[in-house]
């Protein structure tokens, strides 16, 4: 095998630092660009939050080359306002609520239990999560108690330490999976009826084919009516699938909310458009900083010591991030606002009044096209992205859809292709639901072009689950 070198040209496409932030930055959404703002001012000392005025003087740009001479800089550079008169708050304020673990700990106060096992059996419901189960096995919480609390223990003794915590209210919560859960429920209320007798011995010995529904297949090998199945069936019904939520929707928790990155009023058949900016703090550059230099360099260079040129340097770098980056937000601002002015323009019947008929077919490509930018860019700009308007906030990413033709040639949003399906399940016979290939027929029918996988794929992206999984007794 002979070794040898040979050259070669190759042109390669790379983003700088600057780019590959700048595409960051206009993925985030407004509660997160907050955040990434106040990051930024910890960690560039030149940068400051600063409330605007009108009459101040906008601060001086110094160059390396020549210190003292004001350089070209647009002033956009080096100060950004994010308000403007017209802002208000926009964003609900959560109140403050005990947590579904805080409560289980103060439950186990009243129990008697030795200083050992309270440690231990905090450990665990540390462990379980918000909808209220134990998704880990109680060996690995054992190796975790070793590493963690330096104890050691079994997972004998955190099985009876659990059954503890599963006694406490919530009902159901420690479960390790949706049947145990169900049986706790089951077992923690003590009236014992007919119905809940089946209702366990349901959940405890058929709960496979419970959760399939097999009801004709159930009723049959437990030799009951479908009166005494459907009585069943309804006592396990009020049972909570997630034991954890009842405790959230009793306590004086607020689910996350969504600060929406535009907003939308419309007044006498005009729109106004806007980006959220309240709560983003406005951006300069601090003076202090540039006056420090100037002061620097105010002297003969040959006095300059080396320790002074160094510090120079430093706050240079620091003044151009800081300009890159008020630069980047305004940039983001633009891109954003020149994206959503389309989307605004292409819907326009749509944001009238918010009738999803009125929502044209539009994909990414459409939009791109229509601003000249790549469709990445649209797609960032679009993701995770909320606009407030006078009929509720919007996801961005639920304005866009396929086009779908009908026989006569007629171009249709996907949306109503999912309307007639939601309209057709929601009128079908629970008995006997709508199979995805009868829905396909019933589209065919009226006029539109689709096949059963098409059916099926719309059906999953509505959360509507198969036609046996819909029946109902």
């Amino acid at each position: 095998m002979i070794l040898g070198q040979t050259q070669s040209l190759a042109l390669q496409q790379k983003l700088s630092p600057q780019q590959i932030q700048m595409i960051k930055l206009l993925e985030l959404p407004a509660a997160m660009l907050c955040q990434r703002i106040k990051q930024e001012v910890e960690e560039n000392i030149v940068l400051e939050e600063e409330q605007p005025s009108d009459d101040e003087e906008q601060p001086q740009q110094i160059s390396m080359e020549e210190y003292l001479r004001e350089d070209d800089t647009p002033s956009y550079k080096s100060r950004i306002n994010n308000f403007s008169k017209d802002d208000r708050p926009r964003n609900v304020q959560l109140s403050g609520g005990r947590s579904l673990q805080e409560s289980l700990i103060e439950q186990l106060g009243f129990r008697n239990l030795s200083e050992r096992e309270e440690r231990l059996a905090t450990f665990l419901v540390g462990s379980i999560d918000n909808d209220g189960y134990l998704r880990r096995d109680l060996e690995s919480v054992a190796d975790d108690v070793a590493f963690s609390l330096g104890i050691e223990t079994s997972s004998e003794e955190l099985e009876r330490l659990l059954s503890i915590i599963q006694h406490l209210e919530p009902m159901g919560v420690g479960a390790r999976d949706l049947r145990e859960s169900l049986m706790l429920q089951l077992e923690g209320v003590p009236s014992d009826t007919k119905a809940r007798r089946l209702a366990k011995r349901i959940i405890s010995s058929h709960f496979d084919e419970f959760a399939k529904k097999h009801y004709e297949r159930l009723m049959s090998r437990l030799g009951i009516s479908e009166e005494e199945f459907r009585e069943a069936v309804e006592e396990i019904q009020r049972l909570a699938p997630k034991p954890g939520n009842l405790f959230s929707e009793d306590s004086d928790e607020v689910a996350p909310y969504i600060i929406p990155d535009f907003l939308l009023d419309y007044h006498d058949g005009e729109f106004s458009l806007s980006l959220n900016s309240y709560n983003i703090p406005e951006l300069r550059i601090n003076r202090q900083y540039l006056d420090v230099i100037r002061n620097l360099v105010g002297s003969s260079s040959e006095r300059m010591t080396e320790q002074d040129k160094e510090a120079v340097q430093f706050v240079k770098s620091k003044i151009d991030s800081a300009k890159w980056f008020i630069s980047a937000i305004k940039q983001r601002h633009d891109t954003l606002m020149r994206t959503m002015q389309t989307i605004l323009d292409y819907q326009r019947d749509y944001f009238r009044d918010g009738d999803r008929s009125c929502l044209r077919p539009m994909i990414l490509k459409d939009i791109a096209d229509l601003t000249g930018l790549d469709v990445s860019t649209i797609s960032r700009v679009v993701n995770s992205k909320y606009i407030q308007t006078h009929f509720g906030i919007i996801l961005l990413k639920t304005l866009f859809s396929e086009a779908m033709q009908t026989r006569s040639g007629e171009e249709v949003s996907s949306y109503e292709i999912k309307n007639i399906l939601q309209e057709c399940i929601a009128g079908e016979n629970k008995r006997h639901p709508l199979t995805d290939e009868q829905l396909m027929n019933i589209l065919n029918d009226k006029g539109y072009c689709i096949a059963r996988r098409t059916v099926a794929k719309y059906r999953e992206m509505l959360d509507i689950p198969v036609a046996r999984l819909r029946k109902q007794i």
